[in-house]
């Protein structure tokens, strides 16, 4: 059975790679999931590696076979040992990414009692939290709270500009 080769866009020379991939008839890496687990949306992939988020989709997709060098840009981007990007068994991911994963969502918990609390001292164990998390685990002091308002809508979902119109005969009524 021969592969389909898939092309993904060329680059620029401060862009991710150039890659040539291929389909296969088995599961070849986790990228998606690891993403998932790390917390880390596809949007920020794309704006990392320069692609656009079909293309980081598509190379999302586990029996896509990509080149190393488009997995280790990865493993830099999700910040994980470049053996769990790949897939060799059934096993979950090791303890130190798991860990690391944990700490990650605490974090981001312990960001948002801070910001959104209006409690002096609530606000003040949040901010013990959050300073004992960073003596734990130094690059979470770059993480951001969880985001305030629902549910992020999928790229087939049109978003409030979309559903909410306007009367043309409003537009007319503004002054000059």
């Amino acid at each position: 059975m021969s592969l389909a080769e898939l092309s993904v866009p060329t680059r620029r020379a401060d862009q991710a790679p150039s890659v040539r991939v291929r389909k296969a008839d088995r599961p070849l890496h986790r990228l998606a999931e690891v993403r998932q687990i790390q917390g880390v949306s596809r949007r920020t992939v794309a704006r990392r590696l320069h692609l656009d988020m079909a293309s980081v989709k598509h190379m999302e997709q586990e029996d896509t076979d990509l080149s190393l060098s488009a997995l280790y840009e990865w493993q830099q981007v999700l910040d994980v040992p470049i053996h769990e990007l790949l897939v060799e068994s059934e096993e979950p991911l090791s303890t130190p990414v798991m860990k690391r994963a944990q700490l990650l969502k605490l974090m981001k918990t312990a960001m948002a009692i801070k910001q959104r609390s209006s409690s002096g001292p609530i606000q003040r164990m949040a901010e013990v939290l959050v300073n004992q998390l960073v003596e734990i685990m130094p690059e979470l002091a770059e993480v951001t709270p969880w985001h305030a308002v629902g549910k992020r809508r999928s790229q087939s979902e049109l978003g409030q500009a979309a559903v909410r119109t306007i009367s043309v005969d409003l537009l007319r009524d503004l002054p000059d």
